[in-house]
């Protein structure tokens, strides 16, 4: 689709008419009917405007003219896991993984690869392969190319310190300690828990990203731990296969 056209289903997919399009991002009736017609395109602001009113990238708006991928794990990218800036704004360089609220959450490569490999692996693919094909790849893009410059010098690296030690130090039974914790976006992850009451009851955002991680019980069995942290709080739950039977066990504010 090309841009008039876009613009015409998100409008009429959210229930505006072009006068109530227009009064939100400032301009004439006249104006949205040009752009529907195809005769003009939004200008760059007015762009950025229409990218936040309808949670899609420029380049959606655009048409798609171009492939957007990840500029930290290489990874393609649509609307739905696109990362943002501080702002809640979408940043079209990287994924929701990568960069979370203005923040890069992988300083590390090797981290980076790690988390990667397990997804890539198939009966065409080995563990060595894909290894490879990761460190060549991801030395091509440009946060890794620039990350003297964008790096915040160990900042959030900290962060995850700090948040790692004050998990073990809840001296959870049977949970084993742990060692990493990996960005986790909030609708991969946000399961409902069952209340006393026997309501159903998330905690989460499902647009944000959080940093967690998921450990196998000492106890041996099924069930293993899942662990979700940030600035704000820490939640320990206990879960069966794909999320299953899920049981909160601690919710900590920091």
């Amino acid at each position: 689709m090309n841009t008039k056209d876009v613009l015409h289903e998100l409008r009429t997919k959210n229930g505006l008419s072009q006068d109530e399009l227009a009064a939100k991002v400032f301009v004439t009736r006249q104006a949205v009917s040009r752009w529907e017609n195809g005769e003009t395109v939004p200008n760059t602001e007015t762009l950025k405007l229409l990218s936040k009113l309808f949670n899609v990238s420029i380049n959606t708006l655009l048409g798609s003219p171009q492939e957007l991928i990840c500029q930290c794990c290489g990874m393609p990218l649509e609307d739905e896991i696109i990362g943002r800036n501080k702002d809640g704004s979408l940043n079209e360089e990287y994924c929701k993984w990568c960069y979370a609220d203005g923040t890069y959450t992988y300083s590390d490569m090797d981290d980076l690869i790690e988390v990667c490999i397990p997804h890539m692996i198939n009966k065409s693919f080995t563990e060595d392969q894909a290894r490879s094909y990761m460190k060549q790849k991801l030395s091509t893009l440009d946060y890794w190319k620039r990350y003297e410059e964008l790096g915040d010098a160990g900042q959030f690296e900290a962060l995850k310190k700090q948040l790692i030690d004050e998990i073990n130090a809840l001296q959870i039974e049977g949970m084993p300690k742990v060692e990493k914790l990996n960005a986790l976006v909030g609708s991969y992850v946000n399961l409902a828990y069952r209340l006393p009451n026997g309501m159903n009851v998330k905690f989460l955002d499902d647009q944000t990203t959080y940093l967690g991680n998921q450990l196998e019980s000492e106890f041996g069995g099924e069930r293993c731990f899942g662990v979700l942290a940030n600035m704000d709080f820490i939640m320990v739950c206990t879960y069966e296969a794909d999320g299953a039977n899920p049981e909160l066990i601690l919710y900590k504010k920091r």
